[in-house]
């Protein structure tokens, strides 16, 4: 059984039309994320000056977050993710020990999600796990592709004992939305590495009806969301009051919004305002125009994202953005779905722009990630490139250059 897309998994001639284009996709991406980021702050500057006793206090602690993502974005991509994937199994290790430590902290709003850090704040481990997995499984898949098209099922062993600790460290946690979330990444890159159907459909098949009997006979409060989104009108002054606020605040913004900063609902009415429920505000305050270009940005990421994939130099890079691409994808329909009540109430955080720094640095070292397959098919082993260019500017920096030839004399 080959790769799905395998005509795309082979090394290829770096000199390929196809893949000198993808620099300019790659900073097709770079822009749209960019944009995503810069209006997520605008909006969160509205939106933090209707909470209560915060001022521009979530603005700031986004923007310090924002300067973090980027360069954790810009260090990825300057590593490259061959050398990152080569180090995937120590942050696999590292990110499972995060999450025993969240479970020891205090829980907040009935979850342990949180690592609390002095002078930082609050760290969400749980966020980093989705492109750690991602790097995790597309390297796996890699080294053992011809385990794949011998023994299917034998892989498929083998990735749940390597992905199961940090995806049940997240299920203790009681984040079942990013529990559901890591599996589906986990399973899309055995989709895309070749794993054979047969093996992967009694997956969801078995899953879906065991979720729905355990919400509906073990968590209570999460049976009271299924129940109440389906009508949150009826449950307004109760379960509802949340997605039914969201909804008036859609509907009266109208074609073209109330104006900025001009939002009723972010008053002490809309619970969360700030963080997954901030594209509410976007549609009242901006309108419906606005979320539609909301959308268009996102499809247009996952359209770069998709190309990036499948014009891959290696069969790694592509399983890694396939994955990538996946969990953003996911996480934004999930958001927008929520505040316009056609799934289920759930926190996840609109990507790039939802306040929170770990969700903001999670999404942006994605991008760098899928960014740096980019540039290795266009530029193969640009990072030693770079690594050379730069040590050839070094030299040329008198300091250095003078302390160069003092150790040489030595």
């Amino acid at each position: 059984m080959k790769p799905r897309f395998s005509n795309t998994f082979e090394l290829q001639d770096p000199g390929d039309e196809k893949h000198e284009s993808l620099l300019a996709e790659g900073i097709t991406l770079f822009i749209i994320a960019l944009t995503l980021v810069l209006f997520g702050l605008v909006i969160l500057y509205s939106t933090s000056l209707g909470i209560k006793n915060a001022s521009t206090y979530f603005f700031l602690r986004q923007v310090q977050w924002c300067v973090i993502g980027f360069v954790a974005m810009f260090a990825t991509i300057l590593i490259g993710y061959k050398k990152l994937s080569d180090w995937s199994w120590i942050f696999m290790i590292g990110i499972s020990l995060m999450l025993m430590m969240a479970l020891m902290f205090p829980a907040i709003k009935g979850a342990r999600r949180w690592i609390q850090l002095p002078g930082i704040g609050s760290i969400q481990p749980s966020e980093y796990a989705k492109f750690i997995i991602a790097l995790f499984m597309a390297k796996l898949c890699s080294d053992k592709i011809k385990l794949i098209e011998r023994s299917s099922f034998k892989f498929i062993l083998l990735s749940v004992v390597c992905c199961a600790p940090p995806i049940l460290l997240v299920m203790l946690g009681r984040d079942l939305g990013t529990t559901l979330l890591l599996s589906i990444i986990v399973f899309s890159i055995l989709y895309a590495s070749g794993v054979q159907l047969r093996y992967l459909l009694p997956v969801p098949l078995v899953a879906a009806p065991s979720i729905f009997l355990l919400i509906k006979f073990f968590s209570p409060f999460r049976w009271t969301r299924l129940v109440t989104y389906q009508n949150p009108e009826l449950y307004q002054e109760g379960s509802g009051y949340q997605l039914w606020l969201s909804l008036l605040a859609l509907g009266s913004g109208g074609w073209t919004g109330v104006g900025f900063a001009e939002s009723r609902m972010k008053h002490r009415y809309l619970p969360e305002a700030h963080t997954d429920f901030i594209l509410s505000i976007v549609g009242e305050e901006m309108g419906f125009i606005c979320m539609c270009i909301i959308i268009a940005g996102y499809l247009a990421f996952i359209f770069f994202a998709v190309r990036i994939c499948v014009k891959a130099r290696t069969r790694q890079g592509m399983f890694l953005v396939f994955g990538l691409t996946t969990f953003l994808a996911i996480q934004s329909v999930i958001n927008i779905g929520v505040i316009s009540a056609a799934f289920p109430t759930k926190g996840m955080p609109a990507p790039f722009i939802s306040y929170g720094g770990s969700s903001l640095v999670s999404c942006l070292t994605a991008t760098g990630l899928i960014i740096s397959v980019a540039l290795d098919a266009a530029f193969p082993d640009y990072p030693e490139t770079i690594k050379n260019r730069l040590a050839e500017v070094r030299r040329k920096i008198p300091f250095f250059r003078n302390k160069s030839k003092g150790n040489i004399s030595q």
